[in-house]
């Protein structure tokens, strides 16, 4: 006769369903992210690669997703393992895409050996939303010039990279978020890690013709829809109050927020955190447009307010957020002019989060140094006590150094390869032609100069119609 299943109702009950649908709400908050980033693309990119663009950020999205099904949580996760005295192998073995208990019901799993599946579970869709992100933010520092085929090969790299970064720098157990590095919203592994990326890369493949100064072919780079941007800067700002919810943990009394950081934070005090920083950043950036009449920082000032906010929307009270944010437009101007007048190609990334999300770590430690942090609830003495270890500047510089130093070495050796294999850039012709005509046979009702200058000689040598 079949025994009975054992259901263990703590991993199902109604208290485990609330905070179940907590973090799915990020996941679907993060989704909101994509499609803001996919709109701000649509609006600045040449209207003959629009499509091209599109769907290699769709792609890659999608690689990042699947790769860190795979392997990418395994990574993450296994902070939490060594904690209890496991390995990495240990970790990996239960949550790579065919692991135990990525494949087990949460229901027929004893909480003694793991409580909370569940919730577990959803962060592996949610991490894996991120980890599909950072492939497309990669896309905007390589966009319209780089070969599809090596961006996908780069996406999986990142991927796994970036996850061990997550495990080095998101949390509060790992090698370096143990000792006191801070990012409450993976500003390092998320932004700062594929801007480092973006650097080579863009020195690499060069400027794209007819950016910085007319060509023959190309008489300059101009933007179909900055209003379809500037709505998908407001989709992303839509979005990211879902994803907040899921940078907290909640234990009992059941309202009681912690940090992913383990430093005190309350809902409220991070939602107006993240509020703040982007009308900061709108004012300062809207000051900086007007006064050099240049757009661009309309769009660039909101942004940077929140990149430089986000690694410690738990840790700021909303007065210090607003003030920081009204800084980061000016860092991200003075980076944007610098890789501006020296001709490097990249006026997104780098700025944005090279300048604004490294000013804001660095913000982090310097004014909430001695905040208590790192460590695990209910962890009372030993190597992982709750709060044992406190914000410091120099764990914020550490922590900085191994994220951009980690972009940098991934994207110097994948350049070193795929130049020598499956080629890096797509040829200058195709560039100036369009990737959507050359490659997909997609016309577009916008003609290039050489189109518009060849119809002009066919008409003068023929004759006007009639003659």
């Amino acid at each position: 006769m079949e025994a009975e299943a054992v259901i263990f109702a703590d991993q199902v009950s109604l208290n485990s369903l609330v905070q179940n649908l907590v973090y799915a709400s990020g996941t679907v908050g993060a989704i909101f992210v994509v499609v803001g980033l996919l709109l701000i693309d649509a609006g600045m990119v040449r209207r003959q690669n629009l499509f091209s663009t599109t769907i290699e950020k769709v792609v890659g999205f999608f690689i990042g997703f699947a790769t860190y099904f795979v392997i990418g949580f395994a990574i993450w996760a296994a902070q939490y393992y060594i904690m209890e005295d496991f390995t990495m192998g240990d970790s990996i073995a239960d949550w790579w895409l065919g692991g135990g208990l990525v494949n087990a019901y949460a229901q027929d799993i004893d909480p003694a050996v793991f409580p909370g599946l569940n919730n577990f579970q959803i962060f592996v869709f949610f991490l894996a939303c991120f980890a599909g992100i950072i492939n497309v933010l990669l896309h905007y520092a390589v966009s319209e010039r780089m070969k599809a085929s090596a961006y996908y090969i780069t996406c999986v790299v990142a991927t796994i990279v970036s996850s061990y970064l997550s495990f080095l720098t998101w949390g509060s157990v790992g090698p370096l978020t143990n000792p006191g590095f801070h990012d409450f919203f993976g500003v390092g592994f998320v932004y700062i890690f594929p801007a480092a990326m973006g650097v080579v890369f863009a020195y690499k493949l060069g400027a794209r013709p007819g950016y910085f100064s007319p060509h023959p072919r190309v008489s300059g780079y101009y933007p179909p829809s900055i209003g379809l941007a500037a709505a998908g800067v407001m989709t992303i700002f839509a979005g990211i109050p879902m994803v907040i919810l899921s940078c907290l943990f909640f234990f009992d009394p059941e309202a009681l927020a912690v940090s992913v950081t383990m430093a005190e934070a309350s809902v409220g005090v991070a939602f107006n955190n993240y509020g703040l920083s982007w009308a900061g950043g709108a004012v300062s950036g809207a000051i900086i447009a007007y006064s050099t009449r240049k757009y661009t920082y309309l769009l660039l000032g909101p942004l940077a307010g929140y990149v430089a906010g986000a690694s410690g929307f738990d840790v700021w009270m909303p007065w210090q957020t607003f003030v920081v944010a009204l800084g980061a437009p000016v860092v991200s101007y003075v980076v944007y002019e610098f890789t501006y007048k020296r001709l490097i190609d990249e006026h997104k990334l780098i700025p944005l989060f090279l300048g604004a999300g490294v000013y804001g770590l660095i913000m982090v430690g310097i004014f909430k140094a001695g905040t208590p942090r790192s460590g695990y609830l209910g962890f009372e003495e030993g190597a992982f006590a709750f709060q044992h270890a406190e914000i410091s500047l120099v764990m914020q510089l550490v922590g900085i150094g191994v994220v951009i130093g980690l972009g940098v070495v991934t994207a110097a050796i994948l350049t070193f390869i795929l130049e020598r294999t499956t080629g890096l850039r797509v040829d200058e012709d195709m560039q100036i032609d369009g990737l959507d005509a050359r490659f997909w046979d997609i016309k577009t009702d916008v003609k290039t100069l050489a189109e518009i200058e060849e119809k002009a000689a066919g008409m003068t040598e023929a004759g006007p119609r009639g003659a």
